[in-house]
């Protein structure tokens, strides 16, 4: 029988072992060689306090995980570590997030995750270090593809990255808010965890606010990141990007599916690739003029932040996915501005309309390399990307007053922007009662587009927008907290997306109610791919499989989210039938469960390891190379 001994016991007795060349050689060789120990997988996420369904769900993948013999590890920091760590760093195994989108997006969405061609890069684009040329060439073609051809194109590729699983869809969560309606309503024309939900509310004139006394609306929220930081491109400090948007114009909004021009009066396309804007009149927030140099400034800056200061360019960490469309900006006169494209779908190209607007008299100051006390690092970062914008200056419908970190931030609304300027004075505000908001059962608009004095086209219910003068936003410790405040009359509804265990609270509340509306920001489990094992998109499909959707949904969600497996599950119309959740079986088409109720099939888990390579030790651990 052979006595097994330990790599440290070979090392120790080379140092015995005889002198002969081949002896000597041949243990060298073995004590050269790595053994192998348990595979230990650290899963991050944000805490309960922050977020309580991505810990749900992450504890509920490191308890399959271990059931099956990988050594996970749940480890939890903030939203700001985590997207620094995850989008910034790159240093992370697994790791448990929410996409940024509130509403239904376009399949495009998936450039920007995917393509390898960011794999290098730091930010929202392509975080997963994901590398496949069939699906890269598929992200190509979806782009290319125009009319009825581009809907097989984006079955093809949800397809492929269902099946290679650089993340995981695990559910769609419905948007969940309290609010209260004695002093605004319209909550359910959209989530007021976006800037459409905060521009279609309207105020409730009951004559209970002092004359000559602002009207406000006050929020509660959990996340304080924008308390700290208002810099629009900083990914670590981003997370649905509401309150940069109500701060920031963009040229063009997503409503209902298509793009609607918001800055730009209008456009119109010259060509396969050049497309030419007329923008409205405005002005930036400290009184200087916007004009169509600012816009070529945003787009030239989001490709590199150092303008071409640096041996390479230094991309924004955020928008690049949809910037990448625009291959130029060149300003015409002022109010015109022309954009060169790649040869895209005009549906697609115009998500490059969806970009924030940035004032080219402040950010290209912020060009130059990002220095601590005089010192600058080694690493290529631009004062752009550190910067916290304390006083932001953009061109949106409100203006940044004041802030305390950690506390409060109040915004107020912006004069001189063409919603209030070319809207009705009186849009925002409705008399109690005629306070019945214009949306169905399930909160879907039912307004039309008229135009305005602009010349463009802005659905109707923001004009004249927002139904407020001032914006307060107090920072709470918790969902609890922020119902409280809400139930007290402190806050008029939450801006964060409450967890499921809120919902019995607010329902005990007699003046708070339930404000449920659909999102498209799913959350997943999202793997580093440039680390083994987690590199092998088999391995990934397995781990995948060791997630029971339905029941995260049930026990995490308490039933207020969707499972999924495709990215695109809330645009349904992109959805072929195969990728369709499987409601017989309640189950993923493509990865389902390995197990039954929650309760993961042990034996068929490790088979489906053991199938792709991988070994387990006496103690059913599965093995890795040192780690």
């Amino acid at each position: 029988m052979t006595r097994r001994i330990s790599r440290r016991g070979a090392l120790a007795g080379i140092g015995l072992a005889v002198g002969s060349a081949g002896c000597a050689g041949r243990a060298r060789n073995i004590a050269g060689r790595e053994g192998s120990s348990q595979l230990v997988l650290k899963i991050r996420t944000t805490p309960a306090d922050e977020d309580p369904n991505g810990i749900r769900i992450a504890r509920s993948l490191a308890e399959n995980l271990a059931a099956v013999g990988i050594d996970a590890r749940v480890e939890t920091m903030n939203g700001t570590d985590l997207h620094r760590t995850v989008l910034l760093n790159h240093d992370f195994d697994v790791y448990v997030g929410q996409y940024t989108e509130v509403l239904p997006f376009d399949p495009d969405v998936l450039y920007g995750l995917t393509h390898s061609r960011f794999t290098a890069e730091a930010g929202w684009q392509n975080p997963f270090g994901f590398t496949d040329l069939d699906v890269d060439d598929l992200l190509e073609k979806q782009r290319a593809a125009g009319g009825p051809d581009r809907p097989e194109v984006v079955s093809e590729l949800q397809r492929s990255v269902c099946e290679k699983q650089p993340f995981t869809v695990v559910a769609f969560p419905d948007a969940l808010a309290a609010a209260r309606t004695d002093r605004f309503v319209g909550w359910e024309m959209g989530p007021p965890i976006s800037a459409s939900g905060l521009l279609g509310m309207d105020y409730v004139d009951e004559g209970t606010e002092d004359d000559g006394e602002p009207v406000t609306l006050r929020l509660a929220t959990t996340d304080g990141r924008i308390s700290v930081n208002r810099n629009p491109i900083a990914a670590e400090y981003r997370r649905y990007g509401t309150f940069m948007s109500m701060l920031y114009d963009r040229l063009a909004i997503a409503d209902d599916g298509t793009s609607v021009p918001w800055l730009a009066r209008g456009w119109e396309w010259l060509g396969p690739e050049t497309l030419e804007l007329e923008l409205r009149e405005s002005t930036w927030h400290d009184g200087e003029p916007l004009t169509a140099a600012d816009v070529a400034f945003t787009y030239a800056f989001l490709r590199d932040t150092s303008m071409g200061n640096a041996e390479s360019p230094v991309p924004a960490p955020q928008f690049r996915g949809r910037g990448s469309i625009v291959k130029s900006a060149l300003p015409v006169d002022d109010s015109t501005v022309r954009l060169v494209v790649d040869e895209t779908d005009e549906t697609v190209a115009e998500r490059a309309l969806q970009v924030p607007i940035l004032p080219k008299h402040v950010w290209s100051e912020r060009a130059e390399p990002a220095t601590v006390g005089g010192f600058e690092f080694d690493i290529e970062t631009t004062e752009a990307l550190v910067t916290a914008n304390e006083n932001p200056v953009g061109s949106g419908p409100v203006r940044f007053v004041e802030s305390t970190p950690g506390e409060r931030v109040v915004f107020e609304r912006n004069p001189d922007h063409f919603l209030v300027r070319d809207g009705s004075a009186d849009a925002g505000s409705v008399d109690d009662d005629e306070s019945t908001e214009d949306a169905g059962s399930d909160g879907n608009r039912t307004d039309s587009a008229t135009e305005d004095g602009g010349g463009g086209s802005v659905p109707e219910r923001f004009l004249g927008k927002p139904a407020f003068d001032r914006l307060e936003v107090a920072i709470v410790g918790s969902d609890v907290e922020a119902v409280q405040w809400v139930a007290d009359g402190y806050a008029d509804g939450t801006a964060s997306n409450l967890g499921p265990d809120s919902v019995p609270r607010i329902g005990r509340e007699s003046d708070t109610r339930l404000v449920s509306t659909r999102s498209a920001a799913f959350y997943y489990v999202g793997y580093n791919a440039r680390r083994a094992p987690l590199s092998n998109p088999r391995f990934r499909g397995i781990v995948a499989s060791l997630l029971d959707k339905a029941t995260v949904v049930d026990d995490a969600f308490a039933g207020y989210a969707r499972p999924a497996s495709t990215p695109l599950a809330a645009s349904t119309e992109w959805v072929p039938d195969d990728l369709e959740w499987d409601a017989d079986r309640d189950a993923d088409p493509v990865h389902p469960f390995r197990g039954e109720d929650g309760s993961v099939d042990v034996a068929e888990a490790r088979e489906a390891f053991r199938e792709i390579g991988y070994r387990f030790d006496e103690s059913d651990r599965l093995l890795a190379r040192d780690q």
